[in-house]
C-alpha cells in the first residue's frame, strides 16, 4: 500500500488487518505515536487523517490510502528547526508532565484550532476530551492551547 505521512509518500507492505499505529511505529519507525490502551480509550495514538483526529490504534492502515496522515513528527513546519506554536506553548506552560500523552494531545489541539481558531476554554476542554492525561495537567493543557491559539491568530493577521 502507499501512505502519505507527514507530506512524504511511503510504500508499505503490511497485512490488510494492520492498524495505522502498527504501520507507523513498526514499518515507518515513527514512534512519536504512542501505544497505550490499544482500544481507542486514551487518545495517546491520535494522528490527523486529512486534518481530522483519529485513533491510530483503531484505524486500519489500508483505509488510509489516498489521505494525508500527520503524526507528531510532522506537526512542526517541514524543514524547519522551530517547533509548532502548540509545542512551544506546551513547553512554556508546563502542559506535559510525563509527556506520554503529549503527541496525541498536540494533534487533537491542532485539529481543534484548525476548526476553531479562537476557542473558549469550554470548547478547548470539549475538543480535547478524547485525550486522557494520567498526570492531570488539564488546566495547563487548556492554558497552552489558548496561548497557542493567540499566537496562531497573530501570525495569521501579521503582514
Amino acid at each position: 500500500m502507499q501512505l502519505t505521512v507527514n507530506g512524504r509518500v511511503h510504500r508499505v507492505r503490511a497485512e490488510q488487518h494492520a492498524t495505522l499505529l502498527e504501520v507507523l511505529r513498526s514499518d515507518l519507525e515513527l514512534t512519536g505515536t504512542k501505544l497505550v490502551c490499544d482500544r481507542g480509550e486514551c487518545g495517546a495514538c491520535t494522528v490527523l487523517l486529512d486534518s481530522v483526529p483519529v485513533y491510530a490504534c483503531l484505524t486500519l492502515a489500508a483505509a488510509c490510502e489516498g489521505q494525508a496522515i500527520t503524526t507528531i513528527e510532522g506537526l512542526a513546519p517541514a524543514g524547519s528547526a522551530s517547533l509548532h506554536p502548540l509545542q512551544e506553548a506546551f513547553i512554556r506552560h508546563d502542559a506535559a508532565q510525563c509527556g506520554f500523552c503529549t503527541p496525541g494531545q498536540l494533534l487533537a489541539a491542532a485539529a481543534l484550532l484548525e476548526r476553531l481558531p479562537d476557542p473558549t476554554d469550554d470548547e478547548i476542554r470539549t475538543g480535547m476530551s478524547g485525550n486522557l492525561c494520567r498526570c492531570g495537567t488539564y488546566p495547563r493543557i487548556v492554558l497552552a492551547v489558548r496561548s497557542a491559539a493567540r499566537v496562531l491568530r497573530e501570525r495569521a493577521h501579521a503582514p
